[in-house]
């Protein structure tokens, strides 16, 4: 069985009025790329500087590696919460050796994570010279100084373009290779279903689902089916109870499968009911348009 990485109870976090956290319980296992998934204001930022120590939660507690030693989970951890703070006229080189010394690390692993990164070549570089993307690739680079077993990142491929999100997606992707555990808050969800293996979606501080990426996507399958006798299969479809929506869509009909039917047994079923089936297609709905509904419940 996977160790769990860190475990969070029943956190709640006000600011004044506003609440930012509602009774959070998650658990994150080794190994796993966790997303934390949400619209701004959800509690995504709120619960990742509460798990590094930079807030404290109203209620509730977590723990990291099942041991209370704070000091000794920090060194295992590599987080951006924040912007980082780099000298602007320092080169790329020099400000990482500030943050290794400050992280009490030997400053020969510098030449390694700047080539996981893309920017060795723009070591000597002055920061200020760099582009958003770099600056942001830089960042990270100074998260994997020491080479941490887990990455903690708050919206890493936030404001960059196309280019600059896929830099950050692959080094995400090439660390999770290496077996270390990701956690990433983002409201990309896109990248969130491309990169992570496991999600939780929050909405006003409240947790509305979680789980595999995986099975989120394949819990609601969609089966697109016409024939030459669409409104009849429609009212057909709706009668018979083995699906949650029957929607009518261009030249057909969309229907969300209710468990444990599945596409061959919606042909069968229509064959004998005397419909002969032009088109029938499985479809998988995106983490998007699952995260869509769910918001508007």
């Amino acid at each position: 069985m996977t160790a769990e990485i860190l475990h969070i109870e029943n956190i709640s976090k006000h600011y004044g009025a506003v609440e930012a956290l509602n009774n959070l319980s998650l658990s994150v296992s080794g190994g796993q790329v966790f997303g934390i998934l949400g619209p701004n204001g959800s509690g995504k930022t709120t619960t990742l500087s509460i798990v590094m120590g930079i807030i404290y939660p109203d209620c509730g507690n977590y723990l990291w590696f099942n041991n209370t030693q704070n000091n000794n989970n920090k060194k295992r951890i590599g987080s951006l919460i924040e912007s980082p703070n780099f000298y602007p006229y320092l080169t790329a080189q020099q400000n990482l050796t500030i943050t290794a010394k400050i992280k009490e690390i030997s400053s020969s692993d510098i030449e390694r994570v700047l080539k996981i990164t893309g920017l060795y070549e723009r070591r000597n570089y002055r920061f200020d010279s760099f582009s958003l993307g770099m600056k942001q690739r830089l960042a990270l680079a100074a998260v994997l100084l020491g080479d941490p077993e887990v990455l903690v990142l708050d919206e890493p491929a936030n404001g960059l373009d196309p280019q600059g999100i896929a830099d950050i997606r692959e080094i995400i992707r090439n660390q999770a290779t290496l077996g270390k555990t990701i956690i990433l808050a983002s409201h990309i969800l896109d990248e969130v279903e491309k990169v992570c293996t496991h999600v939780a979606i929050l909405k006003k501080g409240k947790l509305i689902k979680s789980g595999k990426v995986h099975e989120l996507l394949s819990a609601n399958e969609q089966i697109f089916l016409s024939s030459d006798r669409n409104t009849e299969l429609f009212e057909f479809l709706v009668r018979a109870g083995v699906c949650k929506n029957v929607t009518t869509i261009e030249k057909g009909i969309l229907v969300e499968v209710q468990q444990p039917f599945d596409s061959s047994y919606i042909n069968k079923l229509a064959f004998e009911n005397g419909f002969m089936l032009n088109t029938i297609e499985t479809r998988t709905q995106s983490l998007e348009e699952q995260f869509l509904k769910l918001m508007k419940k």
